[in-house]
């Protein structure tokens, strides 16, 4: 095992449409997808596309929607630890305008504790803060083992605050902050106090505040894809999770900066395609993202 990712594992439905009807109406949809989804999940499967499968702990049931999502696993090489539940996860996702609209069906009742997995070899330990007691465990185990640990703080968690204490690379999102009454620099800050070596706030469109291994305060731009072409932003912050977690595997002596910039390139192609496995990049859609937008690259301070 180089990696192991703990998340909650969902099926994705986005489709595209100019309208939701409402009460008797109908309407046809433009288009649609069915993928994996959950944040460390989708992280998961991008590191698996790239060319590093990690080791995926995730929630599991023994219906027709949990058989498609082993099928998935099994498709890229991932080896899935379950944990039973009764019933699939469903996310279902209108993407519109460079936002989305989300309403999701989750099953988070486990029928079982979970499962005792080796770290033996293991590199980094990345979770979402789903599974809250297997979270805690292996973020606890690999502060332990000098194990490399990080954090997709996409919502708060009761466990958060504790789970923070064990956590190396702490990126979240802006709904954290709201969540928890800070601005981007009182987030930060909080991050700094909980010992997280690296923390760093996602802004959509608007890129990244982040602090360095020197506790440095800067700006990560996003690339400026252009408007015409976003059309699902759904998954991108867990493509970049997976992106950087894949860099950092590939050469750890690389500075966050590089990891992070690699995770960028891995979003902005994410948003120019419709539902999670499309956005998938490979390494000669990094390449090309970074020749396209890359151009003066730099990380601002601030």
């Amino acid at each position: 095992m180089e990696a192991l990712f703990i998340g909650q594992a969902y099926i994705d439905v986005t489709f595209l449409t100019d309208r939701m009807p409402i009460e008797d109406q109908k309407h046809v949809a433009s288009s649609y997808a069915v993928s994996f989804g959950g944040n460390a999940v989708t992280a998961a499967f991008c590191a698996a596309k790239l060319g590093r499968a990690p080791d995926l702990l995730a929630t599991l049931s023994d219906d027709w929607l949990g058989r498609m999502f082993k099928d998935m696993a099994t498709t890229y090489a991932i080896p899935l630890h379950p944990r039973r539940v009764r019933t699939s996860s469903l996310s279902f996702i209108m993407p519109k305008n460079g936002k989305r609209a989300i309403v999701r069906c989750r099953d988070a009742d486990y029928l079982e504790p979970f499962p005792l997995i080796d770290l033996a070899g293991c590199r980094v330990v990345h979770v979402d803060g789903h599974q809250p007691d297997a979270a805690i465990h292996y973020a606890e185990r690999a502060r332990h083992d000098r194990i490399l640990t990080s954090l997709d703080g996409g919502g708060l968690r009761p466990n958060t605050h504790e789970l923070l204490t064990f956590i190396d690379i702490a990126i979240v999102s802006e709904r954290l902050c709201e969540q928890m009454g800070f601005d981007s620099a009182g987030m930060l800050d909080y991050l700094k106090s909980r010992g997280c070596r690296i923390g760093g706030v996602t802004c959509g469109e608007r890129g990244m505040v982040w602090y360095d291994e020197a506790g440095t305060v800067q700006i990560l731009p996003a690339f400026a894809v252009p408007t015409a072409r976003v059309i699902d932003t759904s998954g991108a912050g867990d493509v970049f999770h997976g992106a950087y977690v894949y860099s950092y595997l590939t050469d750890p002596a690389k500075p966050w900066r590089e990891h992070f910039r690699f995770g960028r390139a891995a979003a902005a192609h994410k948003v120019q395609h419709l539902g999670n496995e499309a956005g998938l990049p490979n390494l000669s859609d990094i390449v090309a993202v970074q020749r396209e937008f890359g151009a003066g690259d730099r990380n601002a301070s601030v």
